[in-house]
């Protein structure tokens, strides 16, 4: 019989959430509020209190009062995102399991011989007698982040029913639009009402992270000239090839296929043109403020450097900052949050894994809007992608984690 964390998670990947990044609404995709409005029910039903579903932006709101007489003063948030990425297809998840997972190579597609092998992702290993819930290989799970939704839900549903559990006030708060960046740009930290804060969007278990990458996106434009092939000789301008150049003048390893840790990267997403335009985007990471700055430089020399070899005006470039590292934020006055969910770990039996987060979260941007914020696990893997996985006893632990971190005892 499945758990109330497993059961949670197989209904709310039946929604599809996928964000749009191309959007110029807010929530980019309106099929977000479907599941908005089906945890604002549900959270009305287990009797949280203060439920609020904002029609217009699709944010969830609750809140579980304090039964511990004051000894917690501080209110903790809980925080999830209900969107999936725009990368792949989240409509029609079937999702497959595979219990007693015995470190074999596993087939989540035989008709088109799509595999989840150990060879590629060897951290399968790690899950041997585990219950392990794969896609089918046509689309994406939805672990990345409902997984951490059902876990929020499963730690409300575990406290309003266990009165004897004392805890300080909560704050439940499930956003859309993370994946595209937008996840809070609308969110009202009055009605969440949250001195501090956990996200609950991140990978395997014991995964505590309150670094992240600085992050920005840069559009290259090429405008060239185009004439007839055969009179082109000094005259034309080939815009596709341009962009090429400009992507050949960047370091090549400095690409996410060749970093890890701490290493930043310019990453090309995609690419479109021909003789007359050509148009390059690109996402810049680095955790490191100074190395930020500098590949942002970089990225304007290599333009300045194109504009004088074929002439101003030939490439463009737009760079917008995304979001910043939350450990200028968290690691000042705030790393007693990660300290407790170290402890909190600990207690469970759970290994703590300290690590800079690859990427972002809302909680990074919670952090510089005034409520420091780092992440934890929430049990998958291969996220955005065919590939992605959630282990069973990794949800059923971290709905315990959030149990035992809500008990904590905040601003004392």
């Amino acid at each position: 019989m499945a758990s109330k964390v497993t059961e949670r998670f197989l209904n709310y990947i039946k929604v599809d959430t996928r964000a749009d990044e191309n959007s110029q609404t807010f929530p980019s995709t309106e099929k977000q509020k479907n599941l908005g409005r089906i945890l604002f029910q549900e959270l009305t039903d287990l009797g949280v209190s203060d439920v609020y579903f904002d029609e217009e932006f699709g944010y969830v709101y609750g809140k579980i009062p304090a039964n511990d007489g004051g000894e917690s003063p501080k209110t903790i948030a809980f925080i999830a995102h209900m969107d999936t990425a725009p990368d792949i297809s989240g409509e029609c998840v079937n999702p497959q399991f595979v219990e007693n997972y015995q470190g074999q190579d596993i087939l989540l597609n035989g008709e088109l011989g799509i595999k989840l092998t150990t060879k590629k992702f060897p951290e399968l290993k790690e899950y041997m007698g585990k219950t392990l819930i794969t896609t089918d290989g046509t689309t994406l799970l939805g672990a990345d982040d409902k997984a951490g939704v059902a876990e929020i839900m499963t730690m409300a549903e575990t406290l309003l029913a266990h009165p004897e559990i004392k805890h300080g006030p909560i704050a439940i708060c499930f956003t859309p639009d993370e994946e595209v960046g937008c996840g809070v740009d609308h969110i009202s930290l009055e009605r969440l009402g949250a001195d501090y804060g956990y996200t609950v969007d991140g990978g395997a278990l014991g995964e505590i992270e309150y670094e992240n990458f600085n992050a920005s996106s840069c559009v290259v434009k090429v405008q060239g000239v185009n004439v007839h092939p055969g009179e082109a000789k000094n005259k034309m301008k080939n815009a596709a090839l341009i962009a090429m150049e400009f992507e050949m003048m960047l370091p090549r390893n400095e690409k996410p296929e060749y970093t890890c840790g701490y290493e930043g990267f310019y990453h090309l997403t995609d690419i479109q043109g021909n003789e007359e335009s050509a148009k390059l985007n690109y996402i810049i990471r680095d955790h490191d403020k100074e190395k930020f700055e500098a590949k942002k430089a970089y990225l304007e020399k290599t333009a300045e450097f194109l504009n004088q070899k074929y002439g101003e005006g030939t490439v463009t470039l737009m760079q917008k900052d995304s979001y910043y590292n939350m450990k200028e934020k968290v690691e000042p006055e705030y790393y007693f949050l990660v300290e407790y969910a170290k402890t909190s770990m600990e207690e469970l039996d759970i290994v703590p894994r300290i690590q800079p987060i690859r990427g972002g979260t809302d909680g990074a941007r919670l952090s510089y809007m005034g409520l420091p914020c780092p992440n934890l696990c929430a049990g998958g893997h291969n996220f955005h992608g065919r590939y992605e996985y959630v282990c069973v006893e990794s949800m059923e632990k971290i709905a315990e984690l959030l149990v035992k971190l809500a008990c904590r005892k905040y601003g004392k």
